[in-house]
């Protein structure tokens, strides 16, 4: 029989029996020994060097990783080992958490936040509406998908871009490319970032792409950190001519005392764009299905990397 682990008693008693496999209790953060083992799930949230005690587990590990983002653990794979990201588990939580970001920051949310603890009622103004924005999503996969999905019903105009051009869907018209943004972004009210941390997005928002958005435009990061260049953002913040509304900084966690908790028109939460109750039932329906697919002997779903043999 195979053996697969999960990292705790919880996870054990959510998921339950799976035919076929011997599912053990091991959190990574030491060292197994046993070669059975050729599926482990990662602890959510823990430290992505814990991949490297796999010594101990079969040659062609796969180790699954709860999380959509997978660049901080891939340096850590020993020869052989595969690493699996969690796709379509967090979806919904980081597509919700976009919708909420870009709704908080136009509808002018924090000033009255702050307001209330100052005991004071602001004189009315007129803000800005997502109804009838032009909003672009930078990163069209399956958590953009989600987003475009939840922008629908509040009459946007919606782009999407990825790497490359491709036809549309039941959202948009047609799929941009990177290439494109020069050319798009001067005509959008709402920015949105969603891609993964590769060589190719670290930096991608950067001062040219921040000084092509019009005045009085939001940027909203619910992606990575590194995707955005953030001088060039608090350069546009101090200025006054852009806002903003980050899950994500960089660096992260963001230190008492940096420039960006002073930032004018932003809007920062603490990376909780997962951190919802839809995470745990979408996980465990995930991982039973990867686990039947191991037990079967199947090409396991959303393989993101294997680490290169000697």
């Amino acid at each position: 029989m195979r053996a697969a682990t999960v990292p705790d008693e919880q996870w054990l008693t959510d998921i339950g029996p799976v035919e076929g496999v011997d599912l053990l209790v091991w959190d990574m953060a030491v060292p197994l020994d046993n070669p059975a083992v050729g599926y482990a799930v990662h602890t959510y949230l823990t430290p992505a060097a814990r991949v490297a005690n796999t010594d101990g587990c079969a040659s062609d590990l796969t180790v699954q990783l709860l999380t959509a983002g997978f660049d901080a653990h891939a340096g850590h794979l020993r020869p052989g080992v595969s690493l699996a990201n969690a796709a379509g588990v967090h979806d919904t939580a980081t597509a919700e958490l976009a919708v909420t970001l870009t709704l908080a920051s136009l509808r002018g949310i924090p000033e009255s936040v702050r307001a209330q603890d100052r005991g004071e009622w602001l004189p009315m103004r007129i803000w800005p509406s997502l109804a009838d924005s032009r909003v672009l999503l930078i990163g069209y996969g399956r958590i953009g998908h989600a987003i475009a999905a939840r922008l629908a019903p509040f009459e946007v105009s919606l782009t999407a871009v990825a790497s490359t051009r491709r036809a549309g869907d039941e959202w948009v018209d047609r799929v941009w490319g990177v290439a494109d943004l020069p050319t798009l972004l001067p005509s959008q009210d709402v920015v949105i970032v969603i891609v993964p941390l590769t060589d190719a997005t670290r930096g991608l928002v950067d001062a040219s792409l921040l000084a092509s958005m019009p005045d009085g435009a939001l940027l909203v990061n619910v992606a990575r950190g590194p995707v955005v260049d953030t001088d060039a953002l608090l350069a546009e913040l101090t200025a006054g001519r852009l806002r903003a509304a980050l899950d994500v900084t960089d660096p992260e966690p963001l230190p008492p005392g940096h420039r960006l908790w002073s930032a004018p028109g932003l809007l920062v939460t603490p990376h909780v764009g997962g951190a919802a109750a839809a995470f745990r039932p979408r996980a465990v329906r995930f991982l039973r299905e990867q686990l039947r697919r191991y037990a079967a002997g199947e090409p396991l779903d959303h393989i993101v990397v294997t680490a290169r043999r000697e």
